[in-house]
């Protein structure tokens, strides 16, 4: 790393583009999601179900699962068949360089970190592998938003405004 890289702090804002999310989020067709969990009251399933139901096959990266939401677990992303447009991350932070490195062998256009998975090394080696990197956003929340579904599951109540006024 040069010394003026290395004097500019992390910002993990830099993987938030919306242009990138949308074009991510719309030629994707395969998503693996690392840490996908057959507890429907955590949150990768949720998103899991959410992205299934929106059109995307999903495939759970899960060694302590036997099957998710309908399909296979597997153990880690080098038993994927081939190359999964975007693999999604619910693990901690300091997994992140090693699961990256698989993103990276495992030739995925896009690596996406979900809340709170922020990592610098783990978004070099996605970058310096050629791999796309969306971090610290939700793809459920994003998916929701750029193809107008914020309303689903009571999201958008239309009561949004800029005008400030009292109930009537």
């Amino acid at each position: 790393m040069s010394a003026a890289a290395a004097s500019v702090p992390f910002d993990p804002r830099r993987y938030q583009d919306p242009l990138t999310i949308q074009r991510v989020l719309h030629t994707a067709k395969t998503v693996a999601i690392v840490g996908l969990s057959s507890n429907e009251l955590r949150p990768s399933n949720f998103v899991g179900y959410y992205l299934q139901r929106h059109g995307y096959r999903v495939i759970p990266v899960n060694p302590r699962e036997t099957e998710v939401l309908g399909e296979k677990s597997l153990a880690s992303l080098a038993e994927l068949d081939g190359p999964a447009d975007i693999v999604v991350v619910f693990r901690a932070p300091e997994a992140l360089p090693g699961i990256a490195a698989e993103v990276v062998e495992n030739g995925a256009g896009t690596m996406w970190c979900q809340f709170g998975v922020v990592n610098e090394e783990g978004a070099r080696i996605a970058e310096e592998g050629g791999v796309t990197v969306v971090m610290d956003r939700c793809a459920k929340i994003e998916h929701a938003r750029y193809v107008g579904r914020m309303h689903w599951l009571g999201f958008n109540t239309q009561r949004i405004t800029s005008v400030r006024g009292g109930l009537q």
